[in-house]
């Protein structure tokens, strides 16, 4: 390790530089080597431009269209985002809205349907017609991003303000339903005390 292709006289050690041939690289590798002196690139330099990042995802698809199960859990990790995305929204709104009831009939449907629906449009809109080739990929990377913005951001947004606006509304009216009722037993003279009520 000590004598790798220095000779005998040179210490490596007072240079600080390693010279440029002293270990074999692989034939397959290729490194690029900065001698004292030359500048480094800048990123504008980067060989990883446009044509390459559109080759890249070119491979991507074909692959996509030659392995069915790495469409099958792509498309359960997108609906289990979206799920996630329902579940979140569900959580704000109901905070906001200050809704305290039917806790598990809001998330369950908030859950399941935005899981549901997009699975279902992913695989009717992109994953068969990716199997049929009847989708470029520019088409391919477009409507995969529409469905998530529309199942995984829009829907269960929407979905959670309808129903928890619903709830509170309902809790509202009923609150002031009670407040109302209330007031009209105080002017007929008759008053609720905890569990008991008094005749005047």
């Amino acid at each position: 390790m000590a004598a790798l292709g220095r000779e005998a006289g040179d210490d490596v050690r007072v240079a600080g530089v390693v010279p440029v041939g002293a270990a074999e690289v692989p034939k397959d590798i290729k490194i690029p080597t900065y001698t004292h002196g030359q500048s480094r690139p800048s990123p504008g330099d980067a060989k990883l431009r446009k044509p390459v990042v559109i080759e890249i995802i070119e491979k991507k698809i074909e692959c996509l269209r030659k392995e069915k199960t790495l469409n099958i859990y792509g498309t359960l990790t997108f609906g289990t985002t979206a799920a996630f995305s329902g579940m979140l929204t569900n959580f704000i709104f109901r905070h906001r809205f200050k809704v305290t009831y039917d806790v598990l009939k809001t998330y369950t449907s908030l859950t399941a349907l935005p899981f549901l629906s997009t699975i279902v449009s992913y695989k009717l809109l992109v994953t068969d017609a990716l199997y049929s080739g009847n989708i470029s990929q520019e088409d391919c990377v477009l409507r995969s991003s529409l469905i998530g913005i529309a199942c995984g951001v829009l829907y269960p947004a929407a979905l959670a303000f309808s129903q928890n606006g619903r709830l509170a509304f309902k809790g509202d009216k009923k609150k002031k339903w009670m407040m109302k009722k209330e007031d009209s037993l105080k002017h007929s003279g008759v008053i609720i005390k905890s569990n008991h009520i008094c005749i005047m």
